[in-house]
């Protein structure tokens, strides 16, 4: 898996996440980018963010628009 920079990221990304609950399972939640939550340039388990939706996670893959 690639690692996600934070410079990649921008409120409006579409992007799949791994919520705190779900990291056992790997589940993935999909949405818009609202706020980047990890003030640093790249963390190893992935830049956490907080959706539109208001889910927080961290980043495990960028949606390409459709």
């Amino acid at each position: 898996m690639s690692i996600i920079n934070r410079s990649d990221l921008k409120p409006g990304v579409r992007v799949s996440i791994v919520q705190k609950a779900d990291q056992k399972t790997g589940r993935l939640t999909d949405g818009v980018v609202q706020d980047i939550l990890t003030s640093s340039a790249t963390h190893p388990h992935g830049i956490k963010v907080r959706l539109v939706s208001g889910e927080v996670g961290r980043v495990k893959s960028i949606r390409k628009p459709t």
